[in-house]
């Protein structure tokens, strides 16, 4: 397979999510590009064979033709600002003229709001109450008015190598805030990667998945499973004070929902590396991360 050959994958925003679906594709032969602000971390990307190019909101792709080429596979992780979705804003028309085969939107469950502890699915209502929940829902709609559709992840909350309660306990953040009846809802990065390479393979422009594990969970729970991963003793339990936090840690303690993962598991064929994080920690563990 020559590099003109090969599939090709663009993604809005090389974050942690994309990076790590950036690397799968790149080890299965696909030629891989993206975007990125800081130029530190673009010279990390390139040395990985990723094609970087820059992009915000006030500095478009320079030749969006070149960087989206024709054909490609579109994934979009860049979160919308207060004036709206960036990717969207400076490149929709670009978009559609590079016929991508298929596009995704990586979104947050953000979007249903609080639902007092109780599930929820794709066919739920969103009711999100707070802003930057109303800005994804919008960006939602718009990514799904392009032809073709993108396809939409609502993930719950991300962890994985370099980014779960281990690293937190080993660097003195975490925390064992205990709000009565409050749970949290986790994926695994790995098995969001296995999602959208599984959608890529049967798209169905428009859909909406939740991407989210089968165990919702307290999240002072999680901090001690992994204390005792660590053979340490786990922080206090301290009682919930949202004075006493940051105002985007205290904002994640607004909504209370369990997430399911059906839709996802039924019609993509997905089965969890990660179904609890019990699983996820202790394989972290083991791994050393």
């Amino acid at each position: 397979m020559t590099a003109s050959s090969a599939p090709h994958l663009f993604c809005f925003g090389l974050g942690y999510t994309a990076e790590a679906l950036a690397r799968t594709m790149l080890a299965k032969g696909w030629r891989v590009a993206g975007t990125v602000r800081e130029p530190a971390r673009a010279d990390e990307l390139r040395k990985l064979g990723i094609e970087i190019f820059a992009f915000d909101r006030a500095r478009a792709l320079a030749d969006p033709v070149a960087a989206l080429g024709l054909g490609a596979h579109v994934l979009s992780s860049i979160p919308p600002d207060e004036d709206g979705d960036p990717a969207l804003d400076r490149h929709a028309a670009d978009l559609i003229a590079a016929r991508p085969r298929w596009i995704g939107y990586l979104s947050t469950t953000g979007v249903y709001g609080d639902a007092q502890g109780e599930w929820v699915d794709e066919t739920t209502p969103p009711r999100p109450r707070l802003a930057r929940g109303r800005r994804r829902l919008l960006a939602e709609m718009r990514w799904r008015g392009l032809v073709p559709a993108a396809h939409v992840f609502r993930l719950a909350g991300i962890y994985g190598p370099g980014r779960s309660a281990l690293d937190a306990l080993r660097e003195g953040r975490a925390r064992r805030w205990v709000k009565p009846g409050q749970v949290f809802c986790r994926i695994h990065v790995a098995d969001i990667v296995r999602a959208l390479i599984a959608s890529m393979a049967r798209p169905n422009p428009g859909q909406v998945y939740n991407l989210a594990d089968n165990n919702p969970a307290p999240p002072q729970d999680a901090v001690a499973f992994a204390a005792a991963l660590l053979g340490i003793e786990p922080p206090p339990e301290e009682p919930f004070a949202p004075e006493r936090m940051s105002p985007m840690a205290a904002s994640f303690y607004a909504d209370n929902r369990r997430v399911a993962n059906d839709r996802a598991r039924q019609e993509l064929g997905l089965s969890l590396l990660y179904p609890s994080y019990r699983v996820g920690l202790t394989e972290l563990h083991r791994q050393g991360h």
